[in-house]
């Protein structure tokens, strides 16, 4: 099976990030591309690097429109079998150079989807018709949360038509033994300017206004000695440098800009915030439960979706620098942590959702035929080739891996909440 993923662009992004972890662990017998509209950046450097090819259309505005014959030529000569889209320049022009370069099987994956806002921008009454006319160009439209498909619904895309998968995290990557979590802490604490006894708070996410990064800014004020590392980057750069500046914390405020050793990262932080009012997922808060930290929170679909019990180390507060002060203010006392990883991770691991997603591309295919050969298209964009990684081998089970059987029939987001295998 050869699957093109046509995505809006490559820069560091969430919805980016998630696109290449999946990538990352999805079955062998499966051979992905990616084709980035516009800006190849640093998710495309590091998905090269790591064997896939990614074609670079060079798309110079919302409206070149002469990408689109550029993408259907793309997709006819790579001759996929299924086209999965991301973000909604890509959903637009994917979903209509798939059809008319012949493939039936196009899916899409809604990353970044609230009421009246998508991917940080309100809808007008011309976004909201675009976007409903290209989906019933496709076959699925996947939801990373129960709160993404309400507002599909209530956009008016059929029910039948939407599939909960959520986004995933890569939990493996965030457990480190005690000894190796001490060296990380001790030498990233020593690079960042961070001493090794202050209470760290941390925050992970793209520095722009709906992130609220200035609530825990203000609620520095109210904790002497404290610090508060930012990892990310983002337009609101220079405005929370200022505000940091006006309150007195500057000296106490680390900026990390965009890292790939989030997971790192995170063992130099004794408490991780979430302000943010409106989320589609929590990807971020999902990652400081991975790495054992206490989690403040103002939004989170997917804790929301869980039993209590799933995250027991996580609080949800008013997005208000109050609140958090004084939560925050008690931790730095108590000092709790490294906690166990909670039952919410292993729900939404990402060999799990990797597994469930390949097992939809399967069930979406409209039916068998001979298998096509994985030759370079002719014509195409820069890129190297590679077959996609295997699923690690913990998330197949070896009986079914040596039968040549997918790793699970389950559909997609039908698996029930069952924290240690019992039903709730």
């Amino acid at each position: 099976m050869r699957v093109l993923h046509v995505v809006t662009g490559l820069h560091a992004g969430g919805a980016e990030r998630q696109l290449a972890l999946l990538l990352r662990h999805l079955p062998e017998d499966q051979e992905h591309e990616v084709a980035a509209l516009t800006n190849p950046g640093a998710v495309a450097r590091e998905l090269r690097a790591d064997g896939f090819t990614v074609h670079h259309l060079d798309m110079r505005g919302n409206r070149d429109l002469g990408v689109l014959p550029r993408l259907t030529r793309l997709i006819r000569a790579g001759r996929y079998d299924l086209v999965h889209t991301h973000l909604y320049r890509a959903m637009l022009y994917g979903r209509l150079a798939a059809r008319l370069a012949g493939v039936r099987t196009v899916i899409a994956t809604e990353h970044s989807l609230q009421s009246g806002v998508i991917e940080g921008r309100p809808t007008s009454r011309g976004v909201k018709a675009l976007y409903l006319g290209a989906e019933r160009l496709g076959t699925t439209t996947l939801a990373v949360s129960g709160q993404v498909a309400g507002v599909l619904g209530e956009w008016g895309v059929p029910a039948d038509r939407v599939r909960l998968l959520p986004n995933g995290v890569d939990a493996a990557r965030y457990r480190f033994t005690p000894a190796v979590r001490a060296a990380h802490r001790g030498r990233l604490r020593a690079q960042l300017g961070l001493p090794i006894g202050v209470f760290v708070i941390g925050a992970v996410g793209r520095l722009v206004p709906g992130k609220r990064f200035h609530v825990p800014l203000e609620a520095l004020v109210r904790l002497p000695d404290a610090r508060l590392l930012l990892i990310g980057e983002g337009p609101e750069r220079a405005a929370l440098l200022d505000r940091a500046a006006e309150l007195g914390v500057r000296d106490r405020l680390v900026l990390t800009g965009e890292r790939d050793d989030v997971p790192e990262l995170l063992t130099a932080v004794d408490a991780l915030v979430s302000p943010s009012r409106e989320e589609t997922f929590g990807l971020a808060a999902l990652e400081g439960l991975a790495a054992g930290l206490p989690l403040l929170h103002s939004a989170c679909p997917a804790l929301a979706e869980l039993p209590p019990d799933a995250a027991p180390q996580a609080r949800l507060l008013p997005s208000e620098p109050e609140p958090y002060a004084r939560e925050l203010a008690l931790l730095a006392t108590i000092r709790p942590g490294p906690f166990p990883v909670p039952p919410a991770v292993a729900h939404y691991d990402i060999a799990r959702i990797a597994t469930e997603l390949a097992v939809l591309y399967r069930q979406s295919l409209p039916g068998p035929g001979p298998r096509r050969p994985g030759r370079k298209p002719a014509g195409a964009p820069d890129g190297g080739s590679r077959r996609a990684p295997a699923v690690p081998s913990a998330s197949v089970p070896p009986s079914r891996r040596a039968a040549g059987q997918p790793p699970s029939r389950r559909k997609p987001g039908g698996r029930p909440w069952r924290p240690g295998g019992r039903r709730p």
